[in-house]
């Protein structure tokens, strides 16, 4: 059985699709950052940073792929090894905007010496992160076969 969307060729409207991956991404966002906060109380000295950044990161990580997946592109797998594969792709897809992202909080950090600043470079570095990422996943990850992926 092969992959397929729920909704077919049914297209959403853009405003409306616009609105829920910004909604989708702020509760990733909150995720993350929730995920480095928490483990900055928890690691202390030279490695806290990077510790935080690892774990925020998985943690939005699978929130975003769980709601970009069904409610963003209602896709759907036929088997466990597809999602593997879906996975991995949304991985691979992420390592560009991730880049950004932990670029962009490490250089808050070491300007500004502060984790209200990372906080800050984090979120920024976010934002620009998924607006990278949604394009990608629409061209590479979430594409049924034979369906043409740059629409």
């Amino acid at each position: 059985m092969k992959s397929r969307r729920a909704l077919g060729g049914l297209r959403q409207d853009k405003a409306y699709l616009a609105f829920k991956y910004t909604l989708f991404a702020a509760f990733s966002i909150f995720t993350n950052l929730g995920m480095q906060y928490l483990t900055a109380r928890i690691i202390e000295g030279k490695w806290q940073l990077y510790a935080c950044l690892i774990t925020g990161t998985l943690g939005g990580l699978v929130v975003k792929y769980l709601l970009d997946k069904h409610f963003i592109f209602y896709y759907q797998v036929a088997h466990i090894r597809e999602e593997g594969v879906r996975f991995f792709l949304y991985s691979l897809m992420g390592i560009a905007t991730t880049l950004i992202f932990w670029g962009t909080e490490i250089a808050f950090e070491m300007a500004f010496r502060s984790p209200y600043a990372r906080y800050m470079g984090g979120l920024l570095g976010l934002i620009v992160g998924y607006a990278v990422k949604y394009r990608l996943d629409k061209r590479f990850v979430f594409v049924c076969p034979g369906e043409d992926s740059v629409s």
